[in-house]
């Protein structure tokens, strides 16, 4: 539950704490007093968007603190996924909001995204403001409500997996089917050139094996011409290279006998002669093999031709790149040729995760039929003594033509205060004082169906007065009554009586401006707030005794 509310700076108030009990407690205020204020600030711990024109004037940052006791929630999951700390006794939320637009929170004086603040927020406070009356005209709304009172978490959370894989399914086919189309216009195109690059029968490093045999072949009588030449003055007629390096070597071996230098000398000739020779031997041979064949350099300019053609076609700069494209092309007309085997599939398992989804639809709709029948009989009993003989409610649900997020179900709640009065959407005929008798038997009915710590209903009371009103009071009263904090904003006398505690919001006007104020009232002091909503200003002893029976304080 609320403990206490620190806040500071944030519009008319200066600076602000207040203790909060458990059970049923009031708020009570002129109009204009504060009463808004206060919920503006809690709505920032709720994760809600933060305004740089709240901050009080002159102020360089707000802070708004909230302490709660948390230890019969069942919240530590929250705290270990988040990886915050647990504090089942005081949890601690705070958030501060800077003159620069900048904005920080924290949990436990951690800081936390307004994400996680606003998750741990909706499951410790619900407020109720006027304006949520008008969401009973959202079919969304009231689906919702047929849910949290069907307690049906299980069975949406697996329709929702289902519905989500099955939409998820639905959009790979769909656009697979798409890309089918695509490729399939594409189909010629591709199987043109993958035919061409075939034919082309590409294979690595043949460019430059081409392009080095091309040159030989233009230059052939060149290179025979220079390969004779070399061959003759290597091994030619005396005077060749081969016959004076032997003479020499002859000579150095004769005068080895006699200086030893020239053994040495000798035998490094022999190793040159015998170079030589392999050397002579080589170029013979490759005089023989070279040769000048026009029907060949013909050929390898023809093939040279087709692979600078084929690249400059598919703008690349080498035989690698064109054997790469060959595959890719390859695996494209291999992906259209398999398309339609991967459609079926993908049909197929939508058809199966769709009959899954209707499946676990007829499920949803069975708990909310059973959940509905309850709601009818409990709203029922609920809106009687509420001043309501006559009412009539029904939930009315139909089944859509394809399922949605939420199902196959659409509900409406539908209303008639009057006798042999037609059952009509309840936000469409009933009134501003009927909504607010509708609304809070819904919520009674919903935090007895969830385990919500605090509630705080901010003038549910609209459109009713009298004794009315004290049986909504009574309704609240109870509400607080199960382990449930519950607290009312109020301006009518028959529910502020009825708070275990009674709090106040003034205005206060002084030399730097005027200040929004909270407090705790006393015993007395309760006499005459009360007092003052029955007769106004000005207190007569006859408003001082109804406030005291109000009370029960006679």
């Amino acid at each position: 539950m609320l403990q206490s509310i620190h806040i500071q700076n944030y519009a008319l108030i200066d600076r602000l704490d207040i203790d909060f009990t458990s059970g049923f407690s009031v708020i009570t205020g002129e109009t204009g007093a504060g009463k808004s204020i206060i919920l503006g600030a809690i709505g920032l711990l709720l994760g809600q968007r933060a305004d740089v024109k709240a901050i009080k004037n002159g102020a360089s940052k707000c802070v708004v603190e909230a302490k709660f006791r948390i230890a019969t929630y069942d919240m530590e999951a929250f705290f270990e996924e988040n990886d915050i700390e647990y504090e089942p006794e005081e949890c601690i939320i705070r958030r501060e909001l800077s003159a620069n637009g900048k904005s920080r929170a924290f949990i436990n004086d951690t800081p936390a995204s307004l994400a996680q603040m606003k998750v741990l927020g909706e499951r410790l406070i619900d407020v109720h403001s006027q304006h949520q009356n008008l969401l009973l005209n959202k079919e969304g709304f009231q689906l919702n409500i047929l849910d949290i009172l069907a307690q049906d978490d299980k069975q949406l959370a697996d329709y929702h997996r289902l519905y989500t894989t099955y939409k998820q399914v639905s959009r790979e086919l769909e656009e697979f089917i798409a890309q089918a189309e695509k490729s399939r216009q594409d189909e010629d195109y591709i199987r043109f050139q993958l035919e061409q690059l075939e034919d082309a029968d590409l294979k690595e490093g043949e460019q430059t094996s081409l392009e080095q045999e091309a040159e030989t072949l233009s230059h052939a009588e060149d290179i025979k011409a220079g390969l004779y030449k070399a061959g003759q003055l290597i091994d030619g007629d005396e005077s060749g290279g081969l016959s004076l390096v032997k003479e020499a070597m002859q000579t150095l071996q004769s005068v080895s006998r006699v200086y030893t230098p020239a053994q040495e000398w000798g035998e490094r000739l022999n190793s040159c002669y015998i170079e030589l020779k392999d050397i002579s031997r080589e170029i013979s041979g490759a005089q023989e093999e070279i040769e000048f064949n026009p029907a060949r350099l013909d050929f390898v300019n023809e093939r040279l031709n087709l692979i600078y053609n084929l690249q400059q076609k598919h703008r690349v700069d080498s035989v690698e790149a064109l054997i790469e494209l060959t595959d890719k092309y390859r695996n494209q007309l291999n992906t259209i040729t398999s398309f339609d085997e991967t459609i079926a599939k993908l049909n197929k398992r939508k058809e199966d995760l769709y009959a899954q989804v209707l499946a676990q639809a007829a499920v949803l709709t069975e708990c909310r039929s059973r959940s509905a029948r309850q709601i009818e009989e409990q709203m029922q009993a609920l809106l009687i003594p509420l001043g309501m003989p006559n009412v009539r409610f029904a939930v009315e649900m139909t089944t859509r033509k394809e399922p949605d997020a939420k199902g196959m179900d659409s509900v409406t709640f539908l209303f008639s205060a009057n006798k042999n009065g037609t059952l009509q959407n309840v936000a469409s005929i009933a009134s501003g004082g009927e909504i607010a008798r509708v609304m809070l038997s819904l919520k009674a009915m919903i935090a007895g169906a969830v385990k919500l710590p605090t509630i705080i209903f901010d003038e549910i009371d609209t459109g009713v007065s009298g004794s009315i009103a004290e049986k909504m009071a009574l309704i609240m009263q109870d509400m607080g009554k199960q382990n449930r904090q519950v607290i009312s904003i109020t301006h009518l006398p028959q529910i502020a009586a009825r708070g275990i505690a009674h709090y106040k919001v003034y205005k206060e006007d002084t030399e730097t401006g005027t200040n929004s104020h909270i407090r705790l009232l006393t015993r007395e002091e309760r006499v005459r707030e009360i007092a003052n909503m029955l007769s106004g200003s000005t207190l007569t002893e006859a408003a001082l005794n109804n406030a005291r029976a109000l009370l029960g304080f006679n």
